[in-house]
């Protein structure tokens, strides 16, 4: 059948992966540099890859082409989000990993050119961090207190490992770049599936950032378990507000 579908400029592309991210149906990918229409049904001739590219690569064509396919689309689409739940991209930098930390102060005393100073320690108790990429059924969330925090609050905070990290499981995520409704979908399945014994949030005051406190709060909404929730708002100049 003759319809609309993407072209692709391979002398254009500059290989910025803008369109890949940009198109729903994950009809474009990557492919040595370049981005490539891997299926004529994975396309469905919207173009809302056209606004992502920086440098006018990609056009809509008119051309005989597979029909576009919603359900075989649907079905790719359940696939990467299982194996994103599991391990989300293969990549030996994605295992599942708890780190046991001893109990000692937040700091160690170093020696410097300047003479003695305070060092901090990390707090952190597993990997990954990443939302997108952690295992919903990995062994860390057993009995678990859980931090999730948007991604520029520990840029923003000085002691946030001190403060928000300790004793906690965390993830981060940025609620304005990100899926909020696979965060939400996310973390209802973490829920549905570990005893969570409380959940802390911690955002930035910019109102984007309330997109994560809204998915913590679904998702508990939406795996029917409740558990103490706290809020911290940290400002723009590092403080808690």
């Amino acid at each position: 059948m003759k319809r609309k579908i993407v072209e692709i400029n391979e002398e254009k592309c500059n290989g910025c992966g803008l369109c890949a991210k940009a198109c729903h149906e994950g009809a474009i990918k990557m492919i040595n540099g370049k981005a490539k229409l891997i299926s004529d049904e994975y396309c469905d001739g919207l173009g809302d890859c056209l606004p992502a590219c920086p440098v006018d690569a990609i056009r809509i064509i008119e051309r005989e082409a597979l029909e576009y396919n919603e359900e075989l689309v649907k079905e790719k689409m359940e696939q990467a989000k299982k194996a994103q739940g599991n391990l989300a991209c293969g990549c030996p930098g994605t295992a599942e990993r708890k780190i046991e930390r001893k109990p000692m102060t937040a700091v160690k005393k170093v020696e410097t050119s300047e003479g003695e100073a305070a060092e901090a320690l990390s707090e952190l108790r597993q990997w990954p961090v990443q939302l997108k990429l952690v295992n919903t059924k990995a062994g860390f969330w057993d009995n678990a207190d859980v931090l999730v925090a948007a991604d520029c609050t520990a840029y923003a905070y000085a002691g946030f490992h001190k403060d928000f990290i300790k004793d906690r499981i965390t993830v981060i995520g940025c609620p304005k770049l990100d899926d909020a409704k696979f965060y939400e979908e996310k973390l209802a399945d973490i829920l549905k599936n570990n005893n969570i014994r409380s959940l802390t949030v911690v955002r930035m005051e910019v109102p984007c950032c309330g997109g994560i406190v809204s998915a913590v709060k679904n998702a508990m909404l939406s795996a029917q378990v409740i558990v103490p929730y706290k809020e911290i708002t940290i400002s723009t100049d590092g403080r808690v507000i």
